[in-house]
């Protein structure tokens, strides 16, 4: 309180008279309506926009965008493994698998515990994609370059990844394209397969391998078809909804 204390103003009988007067003279600093320091209640506390911001700030240093800035320093990382000793060692390849591994188990949890833990953030959003396929896109580069992977597949992949990416962006003011069990299993099935073309495999291993990656291909084209299909479904009833909208309002 500002005022005078009770015992310097006359005693307990003037601070109860003063108590008693107190509707009179307006309300209490700490009553509803005024702040503790006699600013409206309506009003955000002084140094609350900078407090909030340092919040935010902090709220970007959380486990699950930890683990996306793990997985992108870990691809300047694989490409070197990748491309060492001319990019033929066993021992080079297996650590590269190694790294591409780790990435491949970061991305399945990171997003998991986002959500789950409400750790989602706006550096989240636009990294974890891009991390997603920039560990992808190496390796496949990487398998094409040194003659491991024919080019037209890491074309088919990586093209559908950016074209549904684009796609998703271009539709996003009628709605989000959920991902779908298909495209979980495309993730899946390209980690394994690009994961065993990585590995320096002979024998039945690299004819298995053979057989992962053209599944990988086939789920692939055909989910990428699935969301061109469901970003046309979900464009007309956009603008169904809208020229309904407006209709009404026009009414």
């Amino acid at each position: 309180m500002t005022g005078v204390p009770a015992s310097a103003a006359g005693g307990p009988s003037q601070a109860k008279g003063a108590a008693a007067a107190s509707p009179v003279s307006g309300p209490a600093p700490d009553a509803p309506g005024v702040g503790g320091d006699g600013q409206d209640a309506g009003r955000p506390p002084r140094g609350a926009k900078l407090a909030a911001a340092a919040v935010n700030q902090a709220s970007v240093w959380n486990i699950a965008n930890l683990l996306t800035m793990l997985r992108l320093i870990l691809v300047p990382g694989f490409v070197a493994l990748m491309l060492a000793d001319g990019g033929y060692d066993p021992a080079w390849r297996s650590l590269a698998w190694a790294a591409f591994a780790i990435a491949m188990i970061t991305d399945l949890f990171d997003g998991h515990l986002a959500r789950t833990y409400n750790l989602v953030t706006d550096f989240g959003k636009i990294a974890d994609p891009i991390a997603d396929k920039a560990i992808m896109g190496a390796a496949l580069i990487c398998l094409s370059s040194l003659g491991d992977l024919p080019w037209w597949v890491t074309i088919v992949i990586l093209g559908r990844e950016l074209g549904i990416t684009l796609l998703r962006f271009l539709v996003i003011r009628y709605g989000v394209i959920p991902a779908s069990r298909g495209g979980k299993l495309k993730t899946l099935t390209q980690g394994v397969a690009v994961g065993m073309y990585v590995l320096a495999l002979t024998g039945w291993l690299a004819t298995l391998r053979f057989w992962v990656m053209a599944a990988a291909v086939v789920l692939t084209v055909v989910t990428g078809l699935d969301y061109v299909r469901q970003a046309i479904v979900l464009r007309r009833q956009g603008i169904a909804e809208r020229q309904a909208a407006s209709e009404e309002t026009e009414a």
